[in-house]
């Protein structure tokens, strides 16, 4: 997981730099985006999209940078980190007259990157309105998507209730920019109480870096996203019509959650599996990486994707592949319901 700590952040650039993760600029029909390459362009490309004022560091190191995903992860994909428009570390702050993206320009940016890099048909990973976006793209471009690993997803229109929360965040970023209260906004969307901790209760090292991170995005950048997404459309009708497999991560305490489970049932359960976990908020990927990698497996082990290798007894590692029944191969598998509690996992027909 991510720390606060300045010797920390040091420690993750060299790791970037040891894996050979390189920034590009894409030119797209719908303005420019920032995408960081990690791994071998030879091997299958998973593509990442992260949530609202994020970049693939703040809403996916935690997932990445654990011992066990860098087999699960690193050495079986070459990783393309999609950074929505303006949200990459160090963006410049995007020009007022440029017209604000839709979200089927977002979509279609998507599959600009993959012509740009020659990729074919991609592993999609993505958080809250990244997951809306890539599922958007997976509607759009069916061929060009393998298969959806969904984090707490958007998948309806704005409720009123959100589509008013979003306003007041918008009014927030207009007047008063990244400051305290739309921070604490946005750190409810992405992590559970216990983590933001309390009066009483420190709060955790994820959520501390978390909100040091925020302070280096433009708010009108990240007023861009937040206008696109809320004037987002449901995809509701189009889901039963996906044939690439879909896993969906929810956290039990995330706003989203009843989102993802209005998903879940609408999706072809031939396809599709949702795993649920405790005592988590939105940002699986951040704040229980872990309860991830053995549904993972499960999943990329279905495609032929997941090229094991061995681990020096970690009694969090995943399964061997000795251990795996043929039958959870095949993709009626995915129509289990995983319910992780924290890194315990019981399967359900």
């Amino acid at each position: 997981m991510a720390d606060s700590s300045d010797s920390s952040v040091s420690v993750d650039i060299e790791t970037i730099i040891s894996l050979g993760g390189k920034e590009h600029i894409v030119h797209t029909g719908h303005g420019s985006v920032s995408v960081v390459v990690f791994g071998d362009p030879d091997k299958p490309a998973l593509v990442t999209y992260p949530d609202l004022a994020l970049d693939h560091m703040s809403c996916f190191q935690g997932l990445f940078f654990c011992p066990e995903a860098d087999s699960l992860l690193l050495h079986n994909f070459c990783i393309y980190h999609i950074s929505p428009p303006g949200h990459e570390l160090g963006a410049a702050k995007i020009s007022p007259e440029s017209p604000v993206p839709t979200i089927d320009d977002l979509a279609d940016q998507v599959a600009d990157v993959l012509d740009y890099f020659g990729l074919g048909a991609v592993m999609c990973l993505g958080v809250t309105a990244g997951a809306y976006i890539l599922t958007l793209f997976a509607m759009k471009y069916r061929e060009r998507v393998l298969g959806l690993i969904l984090v707490s997803p958007l998948c309806r229109g704005t409720s009123w209730k959100e589509w008013l929360y979003n306003k007041f965040m918008l009014n927030l970023l207009y007047f008063y920019g990244m400051c305290g209260v739309l921070k604490e906004c946005l750190l409810q969307r992405y992590f559970s109480k216990e983590v933001r901790g309390g009066p009483q209760v420190p709060e955790s090292d994820i959520v501390q870096a978390c909100r040091s991170l925020l302070d280096e995005r433009k708010s009108g950048n990240v007023s861009r996203f937040l206008q696109a997404i809320n004037d987002r459309y449901d995809l509701t009708g189009g889901l039963k019509k996906l044939r690439c497999r879909t896993l969906i991560f929810v956290g039990d305490e995330s706003p989203y959650h009843s989102e993802a489970l209005h998903m879940a049932v609408n999706l072809d359960r031939r396809y599709s599996a949702l795993v649920e976990v405790q005592a988590c908020g939105s940002m699986v990927t951040e704040e229980q990486p872990h309860a991830m990698l053995i549904p993972l497996e499960y999943f990329f082990m279905g495609y032929g994707l997941y090229r094991p290798v061995q681990f020096s007894g970690s009694p969090r590692s995943p399964l061997s592949p000795s251990c795996i029944s043929p039958e959870l191969l095949s993709p009626e598998s995915m129509g289990l319901k995983l319910k992780p509690i924290k890194t315990r996992i019981s399967l359900k027909v």
